[in-house]
């Protein structure tokens, strides 16, 4: 190797050591790629070439995408039916892992991931559960998913094109991967309920930790067309959100204290809850579950663009002293009142006869402009919005879900890219309101895109000064005495170690002539190379910057570096061992 080489070696292994030690990895990677370009090992175009990838600019759209399915609640149904009820965090990897799995055989990984990773986010927190506990295994199931078929991901793809440029007499069908993939992600499924309670950490469960979190008291009403009608507290999925408790149902004028799981709802029931604000936001993303007060129909603007906003009693406001009618709150403030915290109390009275005194917070459903009006009002010491409030724009759901849908099958059937067709996709969700310009912007991850891009240069570095044809050739040197076993061995670690350095497309590219080479130069069939060539460049599970589901993954679970590492590598080892002795089995 060049002086380079060494140098770029050297660089690499002090950037993965930093972000050992926790360092975020955005910045680890761009200071690499400042070094990288300051001694000149890459150029300028080299260095950047990743902030115009468009696997980079597909992530950034895909944000979007996935902000307009969560904002309208258009897979409310995955959650509700699909992943469902949970009794302990096994079950939950389990439920949450399979179908990923089974989209990602015949979706793009990319994007499934994109979708999933907010919904699993809000089901985690719904189950007081870290995201933690199931982030890293959803960016698993869906890598473990891809290597099912041969359409699964897109280092597939590189392969199968390799060979049918390079090896026009070889066929790879469909599912010929398959025989490896399966067993690879059976073991994976058994592997991250098993050992995810002593080697995936819980890096904090992303709820309201405060000894003393406020509580407010408020009432909700199901609305006629409600899909929770008929069915029970249980089943609704009001039973069990976290930091929220059911008081009492008021039906036809009667109360139902104590109310068991298996009472059936009806529509109109007035549902008394008492909880911590974040829970209430829950609740109001429940299609057809409304605050019981007539002053929401009374406010201006639709229900959708408004937010709720926590606002506190100053000493000397002219609402202390006053019944929230008595001060016509919503008359001069163009606001209602939900709900009212008092020191920890439950105030159990009705809204409208509840009297304020100084420093009461009142729970407030607003109309944007609240916050720009009365921001500084002299009858409120403090105002702010709960963050995350607006309610889904439920009747826009089908609409993301169809965007969502043709997307996926345009790019799959390959009329078009995926970066084009999540741009028409992301253009759509704003152009037909699932989502406001705004939150598009909001929705984009800055953090995880700089370290998708920054992390090119680097790869770029590997590949040019050939540190990762060396490390190739090495191993697969090393490993041809020991005869078709060991050659196997060879080049599926060279690719598996190459894939945690650079991309995977990148190894699978690097290693097609040396896996195709070695069995040549052995007199053994060349397909099983191949498919062992595809396992290995997918198979990135002991670092996060691997493989862009994993670097999603990594800053949304509050994840260390180390993480990956410690519940990865046992992992990498299993399906190591167990992709090189199928194939060793089948084909020699």
């Amino acid at each position: 190797m060049s002086w380079q080489g060494f140098i770029t070696l050297a660089l690499t292994v002090g950037m993965v050591a930093a972000m050992v030690r926790n360092y975020a990895p955005d910045l680890v990677l761009v200071a690499g790629m400042t070094v990288l370009l300051t001694l000149k090992i890459v150029t300028p175009e080299e260095a950047v070439a990743g902030f115009g990838n468009e696997g980079m600019l597909s992530v950034a759209v895909l944000f979007v995408v996935a902000a307009g399915v969560r904002e309208t609640g258009g897979l409310d149904w995955v959650v509700r039916n699909v992943l469902g009820r949970p009794r302990g965090t096994a079950e939950a990897q389990l439920r949450m892992m399979t179908p990923a799995a089974l989209l990602s055989a015949f979706i793009n990984n990319t994007p499934l991931m994109a979708i999933m990773m907010p919904i699993v986010q809000d089901w985690a927190r719904r189950l007081r559960m870290s995201p933690s506990k199931l982030l890293m295994p959803l960016s698993w199931a869906t890598i473990l998913g891809g290597t099912c078929t041969l359409i699964g991901t897109s280092t597939n793809l590189v392969v199968s094109g390799l060979a049918r440029e390079h090896l026009p007499e070889l066929e790879l069908r469909l599912f010929d991967i398959a025989w490896l993939g399966i067993p690879v992600l059976l073991i994976g499924l058994a592997y991250v309920p098993v050992f995810s309670r002593w080697l995936l950490p819980d890096r904090g469960a992303g709820l309201d930790t405060r000894e003393n979190p406020r509580e407010y008291t408020v009432t909700m009403r199901i609305e006629p067309h409600s899909p929770i009608v008929g069915e029970t507290i249980e089943e609704a999925g009001l039973r069990h959100l976290p930091g929220l408790f059911l008081v009492e149902i008021e039906r036809d004028g009667e109360i139902m204290p104590a109310v068991g799981p298996d009472v059936k709802l009806r529509a109109n029931d007035q549902l008394l809850f008492a909880g911590v604000v974040e829970s209430v936001v829950d609740l109001r993303k429940i299609r057809g579950l409304v605050p019981a007060t007539d002053q929401l129909e009374k406010l201006t603007g639709p229900r959708p663009i408004r937010r709720l906003v926590e606002a506190v009693i100053a000493s000397g406001s002219s609402l202390a002293g006053k019944t929230v009618r008595e001060a016509r709150f919503r008359t001069i403030y163009g606001a209602a009142i939900i709900a009212v915290h008092r020191n920890g109390e439950r105030i159990a009275a009705k809204v409208g006869d509840i009297e304020l005194r100084t420093g009461d917070v009142l729970l407030l459903e607003t109309p944007p402009a609240f916050l720009r009006a009365h921001g500084n009002d002299r009858d409120f010491a403090l105002v702010g919005e709960v963050a995350g409030s607006a309610p889904p724009r439920h009747d826009k759901a089908w609409i993301a879900a169809s965007l969502v849908l043709a997307m996926v099958v345009a790019n799959a059937m390959g009329w078009i890219s995926l970066l084009n067709a999540a741009l028409l996709a992301a253009g759509a969700m704003i152009a037909t309101g699932c989502l406001s310009g705004a939150e598009a912007v909001r929705s984009v991850e800055v953090r995880v895109l700089v370290a998708i891009a920054a992390a090119f240069a680097t790869g770029a570095a590997l590949q040019d000064t050939g540190v990762a044809r060396f490390f190739g050739e090495t191993l697969v040197s090393l490993a041809q005495p020991l005869g078709s076993l060991g050659v196997l061995t060879g080049v599926y670690v060279s690719a598996a170690v190459l894939t945690e350095l650079i991309t995977n497309n990148a190894a699978a590219a690097i290693m097609f002539p040396f896996a195709v080479a070695t069995a040549q130069a052995a007199g053994l069939p060349v397909k099983p190379f191949l498919l062992v060539l595809m396992m290995a460049a997918s198979a990135s599970f002991a670092t996060p910057i691997g493989y862009t589901t994993n670097l999603m993954a990594y800053g949304a679970g509050g994840y260390r570096f180390g993480d990956f590492l410690r519940f990865g590598v046992p992992l990498q080892v299993l399906l190591a061992a167990t992709t090189i002795l199928v194939a060793w089995t089948l084909w020699f």
